[in-house]
């Protein structure tokens, strides 16, 4: 039986992410976060999202993450550990992340034999890729998988979404595409234009995004008026082909069967979290 394994990867995208999305849209994540005493959403969100890499200092953060612009990661760690410990953190969103799930879910998904079949299943595949070149991936791959099926789900689902994050940044490093510059092309490949609107870049210094638009120009990827060239555009699907591509690892260790089982099971649960907005 042929599988379209960068297909299928995108497939598995398209159903695992509004899973995982749960933890920024939703408020229980943030409520959870700032009960420890994170000041911030930021404060939460570094100090819970690289806990999985340890007491690690900013610079790894900033490297691990890779898109965030310089001097960003270190705005928050360590300080955000200094108080609390990162186990606590990483705890924090698990658990507010799991409460999300329940309340967009209702009981009825929330508690059926598929959404703990899916939960198998999904757990299966994270934890069966190798985690060479993949930190995020192998940090996570260091916490305890839960035992209750809506956390379970929850954390082998961002355990892939860390997996297909590290494959993503190896895919823009080979391509030649900063962290800021990966923004501007995901902001113009979703139609968002000026792509210095970009709600993950507009804060930044004015100068700073000049500069980065002016060499994607220089590269001849985008235009005088800031849009895709052909170049940018083919080189934009030629990352997000290659990213599908180095997303397929987890998928191996599931028969043709399963699959099908796990997109079956999935897909009343994703298209619940879509209609919601994951929130």
């Amino acid at each position: 039986m042929f599988i379209d394994r960068p297909g299928l990867a995108r497939r598995m995208f398209e159903l695992l992410e509004p899973i995982c999305l749960v933890t920024f849209f939703a408020d229980e994540c943030n409520e959870e976060l700032a009960a420890l005493g994170h000041r911030t959403y930021w404060d939460g969100y570094f100090a819970s999202r690289a806990a999985p890499l340890g007491w690690v200092p900013a610079q790894v953060v900033h490297a691990a993450f890779y898109s965030f612009a310089e001097g960003e990661a270190a705005r928050h760690i360590p300080s955000a550990w200094e108080k609390i410990p990162p186990e606590a953190s990483v705890a924090a969103r698990e658990r507010g992340s799991a409460a999300s799930l329940r309340r967009i879910l209702g009981d009825e998904l929330a508690t059926s034999a598929g959404l703990g079949r899916a939960a198998d299943l999904v757990t299966k595949a994270a934890t069966s890729a190798p985690t060479n070149g993949r930190v995020m991936y192998a940090g996570m791959r260091t916490l305890a998988v839960p035992s209750d099926p809506v956390a379970r789900l929850w954390h082998s689902a961002t355990m892939l979404r860390e997996h297909r994050g590290d494959g993503h940044v190896a895919a823009l490093v080979g391509a030649g595409i900063g962290g800021t510059e990966a923004h501007v092309i995901s902001a113009l490949a979703h139609g968002i234009y000026p792509a210095e609107s970009f709600g993950r870049i507009h804060h930044l210094p004015e100068q700073r995004l000049a500069a980065v638009m002016d060499g994607l120009r220089e590269r001849g990827l985008i235009d005088a008026d800031g849009r895709f060239t052909d170049a940018g555009r083919e080189t934009q699907q030629r990352i997000e082909a290659l990213t599908d591509e180095l997303a397929t690892p987890p998928y191996d260790a599931l028969t043709p069967g399963e699959l099908d089982e796990l997109i079956a099971a999935l897909e009343p649960l994703t298209a619940t979290l879509v209609a919601a907005g994951s929130q």
